[in-house]
């Protein structure tokens, strides 16, 4: 009854105001680029991938991959379909247009985010810690892209409702949770091997064999979307072959090695090498961080998963976009820190 859902609402809360207040500095920054550059806010959150998030919604995949090798390859086919299909959906309904609703369902997402990761760390730590590690993952330099049309906005409420599902043995609804979160961007396969490792000790300690339906719903939604392509493209690959042709270039676990190079031989000079090579240091002693503390092994499985993707990819590498979607390893840290070092870090 309301009784029972009042001390809800407040823990609730928490992660909402959170969310609010980290939400209005990120405007407050986009605000002040638009007055630098002349160009309105929107010009500040509606760009790069976004661009191409918006297009799918507005267009759809097209049937033949575009040839050549570059920028005048790119195509939505690089793009997973969740996200644009909940964008188009907020159009039609809300007719507020492509650009709005984009933001729309990017800002509701974001927020469900929140919340659910708040009371994934809650359930571990309690309340006070779940407030630290929920603020420290909302204000990681990627989680600029929870005000942006961004399929991350949509991933961490999934992937931590999966999270927080196979805690609580709910097992369909972790692998229906996993199966659209692998629908939503490529890094959510990641989610499916917490459904295995799950699946695997249900099964080993207490022959809990309906367990099985985690990690057989959890690639249904990649299966699909590739199972799809195949009958639009002709090919089960075009995903991997637009992304080959219009954005990644190299061999597979060549990128953060080209990366460490070029800032060897450039130091500092060029940024984007220079970010991701900062955030593989600050991944790797998170992760220590993270492993020296009392976490559940669901978890572990998870943050494994996402660093080893990025590890493996030969162009994204650990940049400020990998860590946001390995949210557990951020907040753990946020969580376990004491008040002074958290203080400290959340201002940097």
């Amino acid at each position: 009854g309301s009784g029972a859902l009042r001390p809800l609402a407040l823990r609730a809360a928490r992660p909402v105001l959170i969310f609010t207040a980290t939400r209005v500095g990120v405007l407050m920054v986009a605000w002040t680029v638009g007055i630098v550059t002349h160009q309105g806010i929107s010009r500040s959150l509606i760009r790069w991938d976004s661009t191409w998030y918006l297009a799918t919604a507005r267009r759809g995949y097209p049937s033949v991959i575009p040839p050549g090798t570059g920028n005048h390859a790119q195509s939505t086919l690089g793009f997973f379909p969740l996200f644009p299909l909940l964008i188009r959906a907020a159009w039609k309904v809300t007719g507020l247009g492509i650009d709005g609703s984009g933001l729309l369902v990017g800002g509701v997402a974001g927020l469900a985010g929140a919340i659910a990761i708040w009371f994934l760390l809650e359930g571990e730590y309690g309340p006070s810690a779940a407030d630290r590690g929920c603020a420290l993952v909302l204000c990681s330099p990627g989680a600029y892209v929870l005000s942006m049309v961004y399929s991350e906005t949509l991933l961490l409420p999934l992937a931590a409702t999966c999270l927080l599902a196979l805690r609580a043995r709910r097992w369909w609804l972790a692998g229906l949770l996993a199966g659209l979160a692998t629908a939503t961007d490529p890094v959510g396969i990641a989610i499916v091997v917490p459904c295995g490792v799950a699946g695997f000790l249900a099964i080993r300690r207490q022959r809990d064999w309906s367990a099985l339906a985690a990690p057989l719903l959890a690639p249904t939604g990649i299966l699909a979307f590739f199972g799809y392509l195949w009958v639009h493209t002709g090919t089960p690959k075009a995903w991997f072959i637009a992304q080959r042709r219009g954005w990644e270039q190299g061999h597979l676990a060549s990128g953060i090695w080209n990366q460490l190079l070029v800032v060897r031989v450039y130091h500092v000079s060029l940024a984007p090498y220079t970010v991701k090579v900062a955030g593989f240091v600050v991944a790797m002693a998170a992760l220590g961080l993270f492993l020296a503390t009392r976490r559940p092994g669901i978890w572990t499985a998870y943050v494994g998963a996402v660093l080893m993707l990025a590890f493996l990819s030969p162009t994204v590498g650990f940049g400020p976009r990998t860590l946001l979607r390995a949210f557990p390893l951020i907040g753990t840290v946020g969580a376990r820190l004491d008040s002074r070092w958290f203080e400290s870090l959340l201002a940097i």
